[in-house]
C-alpha cells in the first residue's frame, strides 16, 4: 500500500509542479514578489498532497523564531522537501543553490526572477566572494537567506560536512543566523519514491548571536542543528 500511495503521490507533485510552473508563466512579466507568492502556494499544494496521499503531516515548531525580516537561515537538509517547504512560511525567501538547478526549464526562470544566490561550487574563492556580496543585496531587500550548511542531502542521524560558505556569510553579514533542525529524510528519503506516514517536522531553532569567531560558530551551529534533529527521530 505504501508503494501505491507513494506512485500516486509523486505523479500528482509532478502534475501539481507543472501545472503551477506553467500557468504561472505570464508572472514572469510583474514584479519578483508575485513569483514568491506562487511559490509559497506550489509549497503549501505539495504539503496538502503528502497529507492526503501518504498519511504525511507536516509540524512547524518555534514559530517565534521564523524571521520576518532580513535573516540567514540555516537549515538541516536531508531530502528535497526541506526546500519545498521554506516557501510555506518564511514570507520572502531567498535561496543559495547550485548553478545547476538554473538549468531546468522554468524552475531556473523563476529563480533568476526572484534573485536567487547561484553558486559554482568550483568557483572557491570566487563563488565566495560573490556569495557575499549578493546575500547583502538581499539583505537590503530584506529577504530572508536560507543557505544549508551541509551543502547537500544527509540521512537522517547522520551529522553532514558543514561547509565554509556559512561561515563567511555570518562573519561578513554580522548578523544572527537561526539554525533549522528537520527529520524530513525519515519521511521522504534522499533517494527513492517510498513517502512513509507520519510528521515531517521542522523546527526553527533560538538564532546565534553574532560576533562570535568562525571555529566557536561553526561548533555551535552543528550541535545545535544536529543535537535538534536527533531528538526528532523516532525511537
Amino acid at each position: 500500500m505504501i508503494a501505491v500511495r507513494s506512485f500516486v503521490f509523486v505523479l500528482l507533485f509532478y502534475l501539481w509542479s507543472a501545472a503551477v510552473a506553467i500557468l504561472c508563466t505570464p508572472l514572469l512579466l510583474g514584479p519578483g514578489d508575485w513569483i514568491l507568492r506562487m511559490f509559497e502556494l506550489w509549497s503549501r499544494g505539495i504539503i496538502v498532497l503528502l497529507r492526503v496521499c501518504c498519511g504525511v503531516r507536516v509540524e512547524v515548531r518555534g514559530t517565534e523564531h521564523i524571521p520576518q525580516g532580513a535573516a540567514l537561515v540555516a537549515p538541516k537538509h536531508q531530502c528535497m522537501f526541506d526546500v519545498f517547504a521554506q516557501f510555506a512560511w518564511l514570507p520572502r525567501t531567498c535561496f543559495v543553490m547550485k548553478k545547476e538547478l538554473t538549468w531546468i526549464p522554468w524552475f531556473g526562470w523563476y529563480a533568476r526572477k526572484v534573485h536567487t544566490i547561484v553558486v559554482d561550487r568550483d568557483g572557491h574563492a570566487a563563488a565566495l566572494k560573490k556569495l557575499v556580496r549578493e546575500a547583502k543585496e538581499r539583505f537590503a531587500e530584506r529577504r530572508q537567506v536560507v543557505i544549508f550548511p551541509e551543502g547537500t542531502r544527509g540521512e537522517p542521524g547522520v551529522a553532514g560536512d558543514y561547509k565554509p560558505g556559512i561561515a563567511a556569510l555570518y562573519r561578513e553579514l554580522d548578523v544572527p543566523v537561526c539554525p533549522v533542525a528537520t527529520n524530513s529524510g525519515v519521511h521522504w528519503p534522499r533517494h527513492g519514491f517510498l513517502r512513509k506516514s507520519g510528521t515531517i517536522v521542522f523546527e526553527y531553532l533560538e538564532p546565534i548571536p553574532p560576533g562570535l569567531k568562525r571555529a566557536e560558530f561553526m561548533r555551535l551551529l552543528e550541535e545545535r542543528i544536529e543535537t535538534a534533529s536527533a531528538r526528532l527521530l523516532p525511537l
